[in-house]
């Protein structure tokens, strides 16, 4: 396969050839999730952005308690007693909540909104339904403590960054279909939805999936999330039927992103289903390529995400 090196912004050609992970297995993962750990930066000072950090457990019928971390501001900005719960990316394989620690300080401080970050189970020690079922835990005590937490429950979103986006779409759907907690809003960052995305018999277009997330990555984490399960919808947002109802949603994604055209897929049928949807496609971006945070897309992306978070949690969404 030919090279897309020079699509790439010229603030991302480091994206090239920095690959953290070149090759993801079974006796492989523990030592990159060390790595992932190793290289995650220290935990945010919370009192310079005037934020508390807390570790709750969330309860479940069926399940171990789910911990998460809050993250409440001490001043009130023009939509306080909104929330937002986040769930953090890694393929379903790998990650935590404190990986996302320094944007969501930010955005608590920044909106002054309550968050709360997700520690669900990763496969594949803990397939479907078990990262789902937590993640619907942690959205039903931010609907049960709301009072406590000061958060309009109408205004409660979700949003997450690739399989954090894709259990984002999950939640929704099961959500909507279980009818008990409502959702205003999700935040969708190159989501990861769809298992057929990298197979032999859909490849996709040659020119994305080159950097950091591969088609190879794609079908060995989908493999350990969906182990035994059956291939629908929830837990594979992208063979959804049923698109009415959903939350509406802010979709974004890049041109050299794996994601991309399952992305776009998926926000056409949330404007044809008639639910509100913006959807952005940054050219020359790839996964993650908002680790280089000082890249002109990088900045543009968290202005624009910000932005459109406050909008969603507000009730201006259409």
């Amino acid at each position: 396969m030919q090279s897309t090196k020079h699509l790439l912004h010229p603030d991302l050609q480091v994206m090239a050839e920095d690959r953290i992970i070149s090759e993801i297995n079974d006796e492989q993962l523990s030592i990159i999730r060390k790595t992932l750990d190793d290289l995650r930066p220290p935990l945010t000072d919370t009192k310079s952005f005037n934020v508390t950090r807390k570790e709750i457990f969330a309860s479940q019928e069926n399940g171990p308690e789910v911990r998460c971390l809050v993250y409440t501001p001490e001043k009130k900005q023009d939509i306080s007693g909104s929330g937002y719960l986040h769930i953090h990316g890694g393929g379903y394989i790998l990650g935590s909540p404190e990986g996302s620690d320094q944007q969501n300080v930010f955005l608590a401080s920044k909106l002054g909104i309550v968050i709360i970050s997700v520690d669900y189970r990763l496969a594949p020690e803990f397939p479907i339904p078990a990262p789902l079922d937590d993640c619907y835990a942690a959205l039903a005590w931010f609907h049960e403590n709301s009072e406590e937490l000061g958060v309009d429950r109408s205004r409660i979103g979700i949003g997450g960054e690739s399989a954090g986006g894709g259990l984002a779409a999950a939640l929704a759907i099961k959500a909507r279909d279980a009818g008990k907690y409502g959702i205003c809003w999700q935040s969708l960052t190159y989501p990861m939805l769809d298992d057929r995305t990298g197979t032999t018999e859909n490849p996709g277009d040659p020119l994305v999936g080159e950097f950091v997330w591969t088609r190879e990555f794609n079908q060995y984490a989908w493999n350990c999330y969906l182990a035994n399960a059956e291939k629908v919808a929830p837990q594979v947002p992208g063979r959804l039927e049923v698109f009415e109802d959903l939350p509406p949603t802010w979709m974004f994604t890049a041109s050299l992103d794996l994601f991309r055209d399952e992305n776009i897929y998926y926000a056409k049928k949330l404007m044809s289903a008639g639910v509100p949807c913006d959807l952005i496609v940054y050219p020359g971006a790839c996964h993650a390529f908002q680790r280089v945070e000082s890249s002109e897309l990088a900045k543009r992306y968290r202005e624009d995400f910000t932005i459109s978070l406050k909008r969603g949690l507000s009730g201006k969404t259409s």
